[in-house]
Parts: structure tokens; sequence; C-alpha cells
């Protein structure tokens, strides 16, 4: 039984954590979002009063 013997986990544990540094950034980096982000408009609005129907 090979999951048994300790031995070689450290490498196995750094060589798959070196692929996955390697790889990620770069995954990241190619990703683009679908909408860009715009500027708010930055007057404020006055609110309109609210009519109540029963007052």
């Amino acid at each position: 039984m090979p999951q048994l013997n300790p031995s070689p986990w450290l490498l196995i544990l750094l060589f798959s954590w070196l692929i996955f540094l390697t790889m990620l950034p770069s995954k990241t980096q190619l990703h683009t979002f679908p909408n860009m982000p715009s500027t708010q408009n930055m007057c404020k609005q006055e609110p309109e009063p609210w009519t109540w129907p029963w007052a």
C-alpha cells in the first residue's frame, strides 16, 4: 500500500505547490471581466418626497 509510505509526501507536496503557483498567476492575469467599471456621477440628487395616500 503506497499511501502508507510517508517518504515521498513532502516532495509531492512541494511539486504540487510549485505547479499550482506557476499556473495560477497566468490564469488570473488572463481573466477578462464582462463589464468595465464606469465612474459615477458625484452630484447629490434631492430625494423626491413620498406621497402618503392615507394621511
